[in-house]
């Protein structure tokens, strides 16, 4: 595509040139960074996904170049298409900080203290969030949710009651496997993910609903309660798989490969996915193409007491263009 058929964006005064058709937080993953805003529900590599879980509304403070005024409420970046000339504030409005704040609030009225027994924790987007933008306590006084216990097979463990039905693992289903047999049941409250007639899940990619789960309601059965994935180390490694691309993450403890998962890209997202057969029954090193560990980012839990170089968070974390962008979101707002 020729440059000029691009379009411009300013994200938090940071400006970049995107496709047509690109939304905001494809744009802005495009810059990297804080200012890429968070996403539970939203995959990449799935059909219809986001605009579920709203963690990701940011503010348009100018529509575009044609029509410069600002968009009357906050807008889901996943769904959000880029207009020529607009601008964008994420984390540097207060309006989208204390609105992300409530709407994760929201995501853990229902959702159980299970940290401390879950085995996502470490590698879970919900705590990340609630890290970042959540509440020191709840004000939710009634009654969480609870669920009947169902079996889905004896692969996957579901845990209804931590989950925050971004649907990710309903897409995977359709567009990954012939037949799905899962999805969502009820409405409102009582909604649920669950299968028809209590049918097993058992289809040749169905592993891959445990990779794109962001919090812990769908976990490995094979790997439950065994670790904590900050005691095991990952490896990258391939086989020559006649039915995926056979290039996984094995998760070592010792001599042993506890789990084996798809690889990840930055923002949690599978890069390939990967067959039952290398998930579940693949788990010697002699069934692997070792090809080094994996670097995990140091700010991760599960890059502690690891194999590469201890790397101190900043005091100070310094971002010129975001220190200038911020200073140009200032000026404008005095003027309007």
């Amino acid at each position: 595509m020729a440059d000029n058929d691009k379009i411009k964006v300013s994200i938090d005064g940071i400006a970049v040139e995107v496709a047509p058709g690109t939304t905001i937080l494809n744009a802005a993953r495009q810059i990297g960074g804080d200012i890429v805003p968070p996403a539970m529900c939203y995959y990449s590599k799935l059909e219809g996904s986001g605009g579920k879980c709203r963690t990701c509304l940011v503010k348009v403070s100018k529509g575009s170049d044609k029509d410069p005024r600002p968009m009357p409420k906050l807008v889901a970046s996943c769904r959000t298409t880029v207009m020529d000339g607009m601008e964008v504030q994420n984390i540097t409005s207060n309006e989208v900080l204390e609105a992300r704040k409530g709407v994760v609030e929201m995501l853990l009225i229902n959702h159980p203290l299970d940290c401390p027994i879950c085995d996502q924790a470490g590698e879970c987007h919900l705590q990340d969030l609630g890290f970042e933008h959540g509440a020191a306590a709840t004000r939710y006084e009634f009654e969480r949710r609870t669920f009947d216990k169902i079996d889905i097979g004896d692969k996957i463990q579901l845990h209804m009651t931590r989950c925050i039905l971004c649907y990710r693992c309903v897409f995977t289903a359709d567009q990954l496997t012939d037949k799905r047999v899962h999805g969502i049941l009820g409405r409102g409250d009582a909604a649920e993910i669950s299968t028809y007639i209590e049918q097993a899940i058992d289809n040749d990619f169905s592993g891959n609903m445990i990779d794109v789960c962001p919090v812990g309601a769908l976990t490995d059965k094979t790997f439950r309660f065994k670790n904590r994935v900050w005691f095991t180390k990952p490896v990258e490694a391939h086989r020559d798989c006649p039915t995926c691309s056979g290039k996984v993450t094995l998760w070592y403890k010792g001599e042993e490969v506890l789990r084996v998962t798809a690889r990840k890209d930055q923002y949690g997202e599978v890069e390939d996915f990967i067959c039952n057969t290398c998930r579940f029954e693949k788990k010697q090193t002699s069934d692997w193409v070792i090809e080094g560990p994996r670097h995990v980012v140091h700010t991760s839990v599960i890059s502690a007491n690891h194999y590469e170089d201890l790397k101190p968070l900043p005091v100070i974390k310094e971002n010129p263009k975001l220190k200038e962008g911020n200073k140009y979101q200032l000026e404008r707002s005095v003027r309007l």
